[in-house]
């Protein structure tokens, strides 16, 4: 007997319908499957066989083939040990098969039956839902992230056991309630008010959060950049349904959403140590998975000691930087992910980390500074938006008792601006003015007769790429959307201009 039973795959963050075709037929016992499966597919047969028959139903003594359709995709992981199990019981009799038609089932087996949480579950049920699948089985810990799917009926179950009853229609099915949207409050170790001094490089942080720019804070040890990084998330704008559920089909991909309220309702804040390779950061592995920069996705990824980290890893960074999506190319796997992320880089100018300061004698030859800061090549900084000097806090502002503005007003502010942006790009597909593209630059950008006489002037000083020139003009639109002004004031390139500095103060002419 023929039973068929509707599943799904994944293929990078995008998933694919997969039918499970389970033939039952008369011969020497035996159990195929074939489908192009990995080794966690096929070893699915010892698992599938122990959960039926620890779970009270009856194993057929008969030849077994599983076909995974359609046949030239790879199919992998443990997520089909359920569909595999129900396609069994129904081409034994055991399950009518009228009762499985339409349905998506999900799920890992464990030997008595109990059915496992999996990796992947919303991209996967997004998929189904839009290829006209209403009706979804999953396992209990995977429920909530396919809750919030408005328009798809969830059935959570335990046990193979259960599950076989409610389709039999012995107990009712435990349908999930659609869950609604609401973004988590904030509860942060680290808030802006805290920070003594740094005034300028608090302003800095705004604009970059405000537009998603890439920034730079260089310092001596102590001047605070590291506290200012891990600041970063208390100002971070809220986040709306669309990219939360953007960043929990990402990280969904690597497991990071089991046992938690089913979506990510925070901006991730993902911060590497400098040993981390090109492909723990990048992405890569047998299975192309995503990397750091796809999980910074539509948030913050901090790289602290930026010259510290490999050469190869940081010029890794330079093509998700320009497009906002990594592709990542294996022998068996070839995976696109979204990376639009805010890159935060903080550093020392030079080895011994007192060079420039105003306290410290560096000790530095001028060779090992030019070495040290030559490791961060002149293409990767160009499109990093925002270069911030620190300088050491003084003991006037470490003792004073007063205190700047907190995370929460500044945070105010920046729902403001990107609200503006939110809603002057809703025609244009992106969300901030970090996604500008050059056509894009030059249309909402304009600037009036003084602004750019003093870009032009910046552009021959500093000698500025072509790149820097559109990265100053989304700042300075930034700038403009913080103070809620229409037109780019004169004002506003100046300031932005004024971030864009360090590049030539402190290396020199290399680029």
């Amino acid at each position: 007997m023929l039973s068929n039973v509707l599943s799904h795959g994944l293929s990078g963050i995008n998933g694919f319908s997969v039918q499970v075709e389970v033939d039952i037929s008369n011969g020497l016992p035996g159990y195929e499957t074939v489908g192009l499966p990995d080794a966690a597919v096929r070893e699915s047969k010892e698992r599938v066989r122990a959960a039926i028959k620890n779970s009270g139903f009856e194993f057929p003594m008969s030849r077994i083939t599983v076909n995974l359709a359609p046949a030239e995709l790879r199919k992998e992981g443990s997520v089909y040990d359920l569909p595999i199990a129900i396609g069994i019981l129904a081409a034994t009799g055991q399950i009518p098969c009228n009762k499985i038609e339409g349905i998506l089932f999900l799920g890992e087996l464990s030997l008595d039956g109990v059915i496992r949480e999996i990796s992947g579950v919303l991209p996967m049920v997004i998929d189904a839902y839009s290829n006209g699948v209403t009706s979804v089985v999953l396992p209990k810990g995977n429920a909530a992230e396919a809750a919030y799917i408005k328009g798809v009926r969830v059935i959570s179950v335990n046990t193979l056991r259960e599950a076989v009853s409610m389709l039999k229609g012995e107990t009712e099915m435990n349908v999930v309630p659609p869950l609604e949207w609401d973004s988590c409050n904030l509860a942060l170790d680290c808030d802006f008010s805290e920070i003594k001094g740094q005034q300028g490089a608090k302003r800095a942080a705004e604009i970059a959060v405000a537009g998603s720019h890439n920034i730079l804070l260089i310092g001596t040890p102590g001047s605070g950049k590291t506290m200012l990084a891990r600041s970063i998330p208390s100002i971070l704008p809220e986040l709306t349904f669309d990219e939360a559920l953007e960043i929990t089909k990402i990280h969904s991909i690597v497991g990071a959403v089991k046992g938690a309220n089913g979506i990510i309702c925070q901006r991730p804040f993902r911060s590497p140590h400098h040993s981390a390779s090109a492909a723990s950061l990048v992405g890569g592995g047998q299975k192309a998975l995503p990397g750091e920069i796809s999980l910074a996705h539509y948030g913050v990824l901090f790289l602290d000691e930026f010259p510290e980290f490999r050469k190869d890893v940081l010029e890794s960074l330079r093509q998700p930087l320009e497009d906002g999506f990594v592709t990542i190319a294996r022998a068996a796997a070839k995976s696109t992910y979204p990376a639009d992320f805010m890159l935060v880089a903080a550093m020392n100018p030079c080895p011994c980390g007192n060079y420039g300061s105003r306290m410290n004698q560096c000790r530095c030859t001028p060779s090992a500074v030019q070495r040290y800061q030559s490791r961060i090549s002149g293409p990767l900084l160009d499109r990093i938006d925002m270069h911030i000097e620190m300088t050491e806090v003084g003991y006037s502002d470490i003792s004073g008792r007063t205190t700047g503005e907190s995370s929460k007003i500044i945070r105010d502010r920046i729902n403001s601006a990107r609200e503006i942006q939110r809603e002057r790009y809703k025609k244009d597909g992106i969300l901030f003015n970090a996604q500008l593209t050059n056509k894009l630059t030059l249309k909402y950008c304009k600037l009036d007769d003084e602004g750019e006489g003093i870009l032009r002037k910046a552009f021959s000083a500093l000698k500025l790429s072509a790149r820097a020139y559109g990265r100053i003009l989304r700042v300075s639109r930034t700038i403009a959307d913080i103070e809620n002004s229409d037109r780019i004031l004169p004002t506003h390139v100046a300031e932005a201009i004024q971030y864009r500095s360090l590049d030539r103060k402190l290396w020199g002419d290399r680029m």
